[in-house]
């Protein structure tokens, strides 16, 4: 694939899955700039820092398969193979890796190893994490292998939650996860993520040069692009899939000023605000009753809510509390 919008690259995946009669295993490789995706059933606003991804223009979507979020950028590769599925092989995350492993192995990251239920390690930290979907007789098993990503953007980027770094007996994301490049053998270690593709598949076609691949190449037409467009704006572009699919949750926050304590407390269902209370110890000339039931059934989004907040004078309902600091309570 040479898009590098993950959303338009999940759109591809899908729409090979489940339209296109192949008779061996489809691989797909992608690469993308900067992006979380969080898996199908997480709560999209519980997994980013929402500010640092706005400013860091990172794009978010939301897969079809479950497992965990996950930071690409231009030193990821990801790859996807596609078969026929059966109940026996969803989950068998080491049946779909194995060849990468070989691969690496090849490349001289002999210490790769596929771990746990879906991660795959080199020295004992996490380059790669794998998912599954299955739907129609098809089933597609797609993982990350981390090259030369920013690690410390993928640190800020994403909240970890600590019970799930705590099962791992380590102490933070940063500690648990490493790029592959270091590990590569010496006439490896300066390739640029479209080389070390290149050079996966070669590996894993087992040929010589890429043109002995061109034969099994499917090729995506007119026809195709327009049906995946289609499922771009369904799903990967959708709003409502992105964040309005995430499980109904409580959103709190507080903070202690000069001028009183603020406490923000959010219901969110679909991903809209469902329920609103505001707590403290603060001063104000006016009850917040009327801001609370504006911000119902807003979506729980940094610019909605603040929309909804510029209509109103807040040193009227929270006196002497700047507005920034206001803002940053009341918005993810």
């Amino acid at each position: 694939m040479k898009d590098r919008d993950i959303r338009d690259n999940l759109a591809t995946e899908q729409y090979l899955m489940n339209n296109v009669e192949f008779n061996e295993p489809l691989v797909m490789f992608y690469i993308e700039g900067p992006c979380i995706i969080v898996g199908r059933n997480q709560n999209t606003m519980e997994e980013i820092n929402a500010d640092y991804i706005k400013d860091h223009n990172i794009t978010v979507t939301r897969r079809l398969s479950g497992g965990g979020a996950v930071y690409q950028d231009l030193g990821n590769l990801c790859f996807s193979f596609m078969v026929d599925s059966d109940d026996s092989n969803f989950g068998d995350f080491k049946s779909f890796t194995q060849p990468i492993i070989d691969a690496l192995h090849q490349m001289g990251a002999t210490t790769a190893e596929v771990s746990g239920r879906n991660d795959l390690l080199v020295d004992g930290k996490k380059f790669s994490g794998n998912a599954m979907y299955s739907k129609n007789g098809k089933t597609f098993s797609h993982g990350t292998l981390s090259l030369d990503v920013d690690l410390d953007v993928l640190t800020d980027a994403l909240h970890v939650q600590k019970d799930k770094i705590a099962s791992k007996g380590i102490k933070s994301i940063r500690s648990r996860v490493t790029n592959l490049r270091p590990y590569l053998a010496k006439e490896y270690q300066n390739l640029s993520t479209e080389e070390f593709r290149d050079k996966l598949l070669l590996e894993l076609f087992h040929a010589k040069n890429l043109d002995d691949i061109k034969s099994h190449e499917y090729v995506i037409t007119p026809e195709d692009q327009k049906e995946i467009d289609k499922l771009k704006e369904k799903y990967y572009y959708n709003w409502d899939w992105v964040y309005g699919k995430s499980p109904a949750f409580t959103s709190k926050k507080r903070k202690h000023f000069d001028m009183g304590t603020v406490d923000i407390r959010y219901n969110i269902a679909d991903g809209k605000i469902s329920d609103v209370q505001i707590y403290g110890d603060y001063f104000g000339m006016k009850d917040t009753t009327d801001l609370k039931k504006e911000l119902l059934n807003v979506k729980f989004d940094r610019d909605d809510i603040l929309a909804i907040l510029d209509k109103f004078n807040l040193d009227d309902y929270f006196k002497g509390i700047p507005k920034d600091d206001l803002v940053t309570l009341f918005t993810p």
